[in-house]
């Protein structure tokens, strides 16, 4: 493959650090390179020195001729005046952008819910970013350099990108680098992953999973290495002491494939006996929403909800922005009241939430994490039964990663990461049994990301979380509801069932003439409920036939590979069921816009 780019010996370093020393990497053709690692080692320094933004202390970049670079970092260099139009496609002719797939396709994917001609100045942050990556996209680039890109992106927009960087950036084609702490994302569009750490860069073959194997692999071996170092030393000095060594036969470390690995680690979760525990502690009753509707003014958020919560339930939240995620929060935790309905709440319940500020911090600021901890509990109990831990909140500290010297730091001189970890701990220290995550994963690496996910597996309450970190969503919850039309629908096929319904959604005109002339009439009596009760059974048979649908999925892998035709009749059973569900899901959208 031919070579893009690369760096020779850079050395980088800050006035009390080190942060790279004599590192040699290259960048070729094809390679869709992921880039991780702990905050504060240097990611999106690695990215700046190889883009050619920031100047290495020490070695140098070299750059093919002719070969163009493309940069998203995290600065904001927008300017407030400039249109979204003008930001995106510059001074070009309608006809010559509009004429152009890429840039039709970016700006459908990343901008088609904001005015074309909106002034930068009056948007968001988050629209601002993503202003910023649809005028990147819309260029033609030998590589891309992206920091961070996945950053106020909801659950569709990164389905989005990730698709259109695996079509753009083909095998054997150009170059891609990114840092991001968004692990679905990684597995999805990388082949290669560079983990930074101790003033190196380590590569491994493949996306997040495979680095993840291979990194396991290694501390392993590197255990083993160690184990038998120390073996050796053991059996030295019993041969000074006793003579001539016995005969022993010499330790061996061999992994067949990557699946033993994992064959002695336990499931993540033992949910029987916390599932045990959490009925203990709250009862049967958490929280129940019982047709439960909110209505701003003319705006109707949120209607008809029924959800009954249960004792040790683990459950995400899926929606745009705007849906109404957070109103249901507020339902839940009682800092809504319902307009319509009613929300029942257990006697024992109580609910404590992370939110995406860093309230429960404001009052601490000037205090070291040590003082802040101690004022709270000195020992917390965390998993049921047998395998129960009493840990003590240094110990919760560490294993939210902070070292013994942290603890003597202020809080207003931690890092984001630190500060929404410790929120986290003060939150687990009160005892709720109701814990809701909102945005949870904001400032958080991989290695974080992972450390909070096992402090959760062992945390027996209930669990709702709210986020558009794909894979933290699927890791900590074992359920998924989606916010569609106001209305809190269940999803069996988990965020690819929410995606697909998004889809057909948006696909869909917003109202075909027939429906036009029922919502004009208005449903009443009989046509109404009629319509309700077709709603409701077009739902049930929506979940049974994508249930079918998993069944028959699964069952694939255990046929006969060698059986052409019988795979070729399941195959096209499985695309006619899936024909028809997508027709259901359409009938059920009219339905429940007619109904209102």
């Amino acid at each position: 493959m031919a070579h893009l780019l690369g760096g020779e010996a850079l050395h980088l370093e800050y006035p009390t650090k080190v942060v790279f020393d004599s590192v040699s990497l290259g960048v070729n053709e094809g390679d869709r390179i992921g880039i991780v690692g702990r905050n504060g080692d240097g990611k999106s320094s690695l990215l700046g020195m190889l883009a050619g933004i920031r100047e290495p202390d020490g070695g140098r970049v070299t750059v093919r001729g002719g070969v163009t670079v493309g940069v998203l970092d995290q600065q904001d260099t927008l300017d407030d005046d400039d249109t979204i139009g003008r930001a995106v496609v510059g001074d070009r002719a309608e006809h010559e952008w509009a004429g152009d797939a890429r840039t039709r396709d970016v700006i459908a994917g990343l901008l088609g819910d904001l005015p074309w001609d909106a002034r930068l100045g009056d948007l968001s942050g988050g629209q601002r970013r993503r202003v910023a990556l649809a005028r990147l996209l819309s260029g033609d680039w030998d590589v891309l350099f992206l920091d961070e890109p996945t950053n106020h992106l909801d659950v569709e927009a990164i389905t989005w990108l990730a698709g259109h960087l695996k079509k753009r950036w083909a095998p054997n084609a150009g170059g891609l680098l990114v840092v991001t702490h968004d692990r679905w994302f990684l597995d999805e569009v990388c082949n290669t992953t560079w983990e930074v750490h101790d003033r190196i860069v380590e590569p491994f073959e493949g996306g997040y999973a495979a680095y993840i194997l291979q990194r396991v692999e290694r501390d392993r071996q590197a255990a083993a290495i160690e184990q038998r170092r120390q073996n050796l030393a053991r059996k030295e000095l019993a041969w000074l002491r006793r003579g001539a060594p016995a005969r022993t036969s010499k330790p061996k470390f061999r992994i067949d494939a990557a699946n033993e690995l994992i064959a002695d680690v336990p499931e993540l979760r033992d949910r029987v006996a916390l599932q045990s525990l959490a009925v203990a502690r709250l009862g049967k009753d958490v929280v129940d929403l019982l047709d439960a509707g909110v209505t701003y003014g003319d705006h109707t958020v949120l209607r008809d909800v029924e959800w009954r919560i249960a004792p040790g339930e683990r459950t995400g939240i899926l929606g745009v922005n705007g849906a109404g995620k957070s109103t249901l929060l507020g339902l839940v935790s009682g800092t809504i009241e319902p307009t319509t309905g009613r929300v029942k709440r257990g006697k024992t319940v109580k609910v404590a939430t992370l939110t995406q500020r860093l309230d429960e911090l404001e009052q601490h600021l000037d205090d070291p994490v040590r003082v802040v901890i101690s004022r709270l509990r000195t020992t917390y109990t965390f998993g049921a039964g047998s395998k129960a831990q009493e840990l003590t909140p240094g110990q919760l500290l560490e294993r939210l990663g902070f070292s013994s010297a942290q603890l003597s730091t202020p809080v207003k001189d931690l890092s984001g990461g630190q500060k929404r970890r410790l929120q986290l701990l003060l939150i687990l220290l009160d005892q709720p049994n109701v814990l809701i995550l909102d945005e949870p994963t904001n400032d958080l690496d991989t290695d974080m990301l992972a450390a909070m996910e096992d402090l959760l597996d062992s945390w027996s309450g209930t669990l709702i979380v709210v986020s558009h970190d794909r894979y933290f969503l699927e890791r900590v919850t074992d359920q998924q509801f989606a916010i569609l039309d106001a209305r809190l629908r269940h999803l069996p096929g988990g965020v690819d069932e929410y995606l697909r319904l998004r889809a057909i959604q948006d696909a869909e005109p917003r109202r075909s003439t027939s429906t036009e002339v029922v919502a004009s009439a208005g449903l009443q009596g009989a046509e109404l409920r009629a319509a309700q009760k077709e709603a409701s059974a077009t739902e049930r048979k929506i979940e049974k036939l994508q249930a079918q649908i998993d069944r028959a999925k699964a069952a694939l892998a255990d046929h006969d590979q060698s059986d052409y035709v019988g795979l070729g009749k399941e195959m096209q059973r499985i695309s006619e069921w899936e024909s028809e569900r997508d027709e259901l899901e359409l009938r059920w959208f009219e339905l429940t816009e007619a109904i209102g």
